[in-house]
């Protein structure tokens, strides 16, 4: 086992973890719910790893955008965990299809609001504000802060 001082140490090292296994397809959450879970919960660990490793150098916007694919990995994560609860919750065939043939392979980020609603009704509380809060740092990656400071929004 690692020393929990991970300064100087690779990433993958530290995580004491096989990185090669996300360089690889997702295995399909239809196919192999295991595998995906296993894989969208490693990505999520690892580029959160990443966004605090950016941060701590001052790279702020490449932090917010790892943050921001982290959470991605983790709605996806916990969307296959809670599939079978959250498509009881959905009316229609047609909504359970895109559930589990759209939304779970893709985390579509225009919908990650209504996914987090779908877990908030799970018994995941907070997720609704707290993917808002994913979204802001998703708008931040691309958009950065006001130079002034004047009328930025972060």
């Amino acid at each position: 086992m690692h020393d929990m001082d991970w300064e100087g140490q690779d990433l993958a090292e530290a995580a004491h973890v096989e990185v090669s296994a996300l360089e690889k397809p997702l295995p399909r959450p239809d196919r192999d719910l295991l595998g995906y879970v296993s894989a969208r919960a490693l990505e999520a660990l690892l580029e959160a790893l990443l966004a605090l490793e950016f941060l701590e150098r001052g790279y702020t916007r490449n932090a917010a955008g790892k943050a921001f694919i982290a959470w991605r990995a983790l709605t996806g994560t916990l969307l296959t965990l809670k599939r079978d609860e959250i498509a009881k919750r959905l009316r229609s065939e047609e909504q359970k299809s895109w559930l589990v043939k759209r939304a779970i392979p893709r985390i579509p980020s225009s919908k990650l609001k209504a996914l987090s609603q779908l877990l908030e009704e799970t018994g995941i509380s907070y997720y609704g504000p707290l993917t808002s809060l994913a979204l802001d740092l998703h708008d931040y990656q691309y958009h950065g802060p006001d130079p002034a400071g004047e009328f930025s929004k972060y």
